[in-house]
């Protein structure tokens, strides 16, 4: 079928299966032209089909010739109706570490019940026996308590006062003001229970309780703290109140870990375009804002650009993994640089939808969004058939 890209607000309702897989290639490409990390042999990947637990899984398997097992909640393809990207771009991940000699298998489900996790370990115990370091990536919008059986759904919203501030349309590239009703206490309870770090540690009981991970293992939850102008919705909003959850959390796991001398640490990664962060207000016009400032000082990075530096210069380092004065590492550093922010900040004030495509990096950003669905990518014929019907190598039944 011919396949094209059909949008809804800030998702795409289609992928492409060629695209996705030269995508993943490409991210591929970077990871080999890196050279290898001494790092973990045997991974664990929470969340690993797109974004940012892509490009984990990705840098592991090709920067430590690690064995990955990938967990993810994904939409498989049916006849004339195309997967979710993630689909596609684990089917190409695994193709391409199958023939590098590499192990790796998939398990498509909610990762949040307490199923997913038992065949999980299951998984493991039979394959892999222990794992050493386990990232946790998830984004979602709603939660079932595996405990309970109670679904919560996250907010984006601010805390104590109504939100407003620019935001565009990226589609159209019209700015505008955006207003936003503050969140009820339900409303901040609800998005901790979603994104917070209860999860998390549930995983890592569980997984300490089968006794699969090993002597001295790492575990990684991600986070982003983000700059001035979107604090009041982000940091100091619901999904902040959320993320102080997700980063007090690795106080309770490391004692949980201490006598495997195991560690566990939150990494706030740098403002990228994904498919969670398109669903915020003010962060796609802050992002195309801050891609053209990177962008002109030499200091851009996607996913895998972060996700390798944060394994080769942060976790495996010959020395103590550097974090801030809460314990956080800190990839986000570049992003927000005194002379980055200083800059971004300017051209904030200066932001009208005339002038958009000059002050920002809004066709940058378009890219970036179509590429998450496999479009846009260089090199793949769009008018030509492509077979929907793609199944993923390693996928466990």
């Amino acid at each position: 079928m011919i396949i094209e890209p059909r949008t809804r607000g800030f998702i795409c309702l289609t992928a492409h299966p060629v695209g996705c897989a030269a995508h993943v290639k490409q991210q591929i490409e970077y990871v080999k032209q890196q050279g290898k990390i001494n790092g973990p042999k045997k991974v664990l990947v929470i969340g690993a089909s797109t974004g940012f637990g892509l490009a984990s899984r990705i840098s592991a398997a090709f920067g430590f010739d690690a064995s990955t097992i990938g967990v993810f909640f994904e939409k498989e393809p049916a006849p004339g109706k195309t997967a979710s990207p993630g689909w596609y771009n684990t089917a190409a991940f695994e193709t391409e570490a199958h023939a590098a000699g590499l192990y790796a298998k998939s398990i498509n489900g909610d990762a949040f019940s307490d199923e997913i996790k038992q065949k999980t370990i299951d998984l493991i115990k039979k394959d892999l026996g222990q794992v050493d370091l386990i990232i946790y990536s998830l984004a979602s919008p709603r939660r079932t308590d595996p405990k309970t059986g109670i679904t919560y759904q996250s907010t984006l919203k601010p805390i104590g006062q109504v939100f407003e501030n620019k935001t565009v349309d990226f589609h159209t590239g019209e700015v505008k003001q955006v207003s936003i009703e503050p969140a009820s206490e339900e409303d901040v309870a609800n998005t901790i229970k979603v994104m917070g770090g209860e999860d998390w540690e549930l995983w890592i009981d569980e997984m300490k309780d089968a006794g699969v991970i090993a002597e001295n293992a790492l575990t990684v939850a991600y986070s982003y703290i983000g700059p001035k102008v979107t604090e009041a919705v982000y940091r100091n909003g619901t999904i902040g109140r959320a993320k102080d959850h997700l980063e007090a959390t690795v106080t309770r796991i490391n004692e949980k870990l201490k006598d495997l001398n195991g560690l566990s640490y939150v990494s706030v990664n740098k403002g990228l375009v994904t498919q969670a962060s398109s669903a915020i207000p003010v962060i796609p016009l802050y992002i195309s804002l801050l891609y053209k400032t990177m962008k002109e000082k030499g200091l851009h990075e996607g996913c895998i650009e972060q996700i390798y530096r944060l394994y080769k210069d942060r976790l495996y380092t010959a020395g103590e993994v550097p974090v801030d004065e809460k314990g956080r590492i800190r990839i986000d550093d570049w992003e927000l640089r005194d002379d980055v922010q200083a800059v971004v900040s300017e051209l904030w004030e200066k932001t009208t939808t005339e002038n958009l495509s000059e002050l920002g990096d809004l066709a940058g950003y378009r890219t970036d969004f179509f590429n998450l669905f496999g479009f846009e990518i260089a090199g793949v014929d769009y008018a030509a058939d492509a077979n929907e019907m793609v199944d993923i190598p390693g996928l466990q039944a």
